[in-house]
């Protein structure tokens, strides 16, 4: 139950900096490209996508993150906060994690690299749980819930895929997730086949995937994010990956939590649009600091 949040937002936006709408709003575009994506302003009063995580975070009951970013960054401590550690903002207290990318690299190590980076600075976490996510998705109070409430501490959430409202492409570019009889994570299959995707079928029939949002105990991930292989081809230390480790050194304990709905997606340009309009219609009074009503909206 410990209230304890990193959110992973140490890339450099690589995907986001890439041509893409033509006719993106000016201001939006000098975001995209000066900016962390998580930091981009979007909605009511042209708030940090960053904001409504936050938001999101607070109110299903967490109080302590950290927030990893990149060397280069400033946007994001510029914002919420200078001190390292315990900024306070709006019922939360913000500490930061720096990510460096290593020599003879042009970007940090991965998600797994980040969020050992997140870890390492936050001891006084040890013997407690933590819940870990992407920044620049917005992942509802629902998911953020159930994962800070579940009782062993150990899980994911796992998306239906058919509930996600991605074009085909995009979502068939997804990792599945393999679960046992039991609904624990098995393995996750990247670039999955026909094949592949009929064996990740659960005992409903649906397909689950991952949005990268887990819980761990601290004590059980640390290991695994240090020891965890770079990618083959990515040459990056990835937080699936670290995770199966887990399961295999803990078998049985990596529950996937089923959820069927959609999550926003920041990944390049032309997310911003429709982003923009969702959250537009979904937070028509949006100030983060303020618990109003037209906040509390189905699936946010």
């Amino acid at each position: 139950m410990e209230p304890n949040l990193v959110i992973l937002a140490g890339g450099i936006s690589s995907r986001m900096k890439k041509p893409g709408t033509q006719g993106l709003d000016p201001r939006l575009a000098s975001d995209a490209d000066a900016k962390s994506k998580s930091m981009i302003g979007l909605g009511p009063g042209n708030r940090p996508f960053l904001d409504y995580l936050l938001f999101n975070a607070r109110e299903a009951g967490y109080r302590d993150v950290v927030i990893v970013v990149g060397e280069k960054d400033n946007s994001i401590r510029s914002y919420y906060g200078a001190e390292d550690r315990k900024n306070q903002v709006d019922g939360l207290l913000i500490s930061y994690a720096v990510q460096p990318i290593p020599p003879g690299r042009t970007k940090p190590l991965g998600t797994a690299d980040a969020l050992l980076h997140g870890l390492k600075a936050r001891h006084d976490w040890q013997g407690q749980h933590v819940t870990v996510c992407n920044s620049d998705n917005l992942y509802s109070q629902s998911v953020l819930r159930r994962l800070r409430e579940e009782p062993s501490g150990c899980a994911m959430i796992d998306y239906d895929r058919d509930a996600l409202a991605f074009p085909a492409d995009r979502v068939a570019a997804y990792a599945v997730t393999v679960k046992d009889s039991r609904g624990t994570l098995v393995e996750i299959i990247e670039k999955p086949s026909a094949e592949d995707m009929e064996r990740s079928r659960d005992s409903a029939g649906k397909i689950g995937v991952s949005m990268n949002i887990w819980r761990f105990p601290y004590d059980w991930i640390l290991p695994c994010l240090e020891e965890v292989p770079l990618h083959p081809v990515r040459q990056e230390k990835e937080l699936p990956a670290a995770a199966i480790m887990l399961q295999k050194r803990h078998p049985g304990s990596l529950r996937a939590i089923p959820a069927a709905e959609h999550v926003l997606d920041l990944t390049n340009r032309d997310d911003i649009v429709e982003v923009q309009d969702h959250l537009a219609r979904a937070y028509p009074d949006f100030s983060f600091g303020s618990k109003m009503r037209a906040f509390r909206r189905p699936g946010l």
